[in-house]
């Protein structure tokens, strides 16, 4: 009986120690770049779609076109700029989705008809 019991409990201890979660590795920076640039492209591209994207996301006539550089800075090992680069695209992509639908059903104010 005391061996079964031990037996059960070994078992247990074992099925336990299997199921516990290993902690996950920090991100490192080119890591940090990949997923900031998946989100930022999507974010981009839902902007696009609804005709709100941000004239410095990435506009050929833009000064700043901060999508391009933010690659570019990844591509020379700069993932920290990539990153601080990213982060505006992609709160500008947010913003402009924002803007382009709280606007979409303005019309032009005709006072005095």
């Amino acid at each position: 009986m005391m061996k079964k019991s031990i037996v059960s409990i070994g078992l247990a201890l074992l099925i336990a120690g299997c199921n516990a979660t290993t902690p996950e590795k920090p991100m490192t920076l080119k890591e940090q770049y990949e997923a900031a640039l998946a989100r930022t492209q999507a974010a981009v591209k839902k902007a696009a779609s609804v005709d709100g994207e941000w004239r410095d996301i990435r506009w050929k006539k833009s000064k700043k076109k901060y999508l391009p550089k933010a690659i570019e800075a990844a591509k020379a090992g700069d993932y920290e700029k990539a990153l601080k680069l990213l982060k505006i695209a992609e709160f500008q992509a947010e913003m402009g989705y924002k803007q382009a639908m709280a606007e979409k059903d303005a019309g032009p104010h005709l006072y005095g008809l």
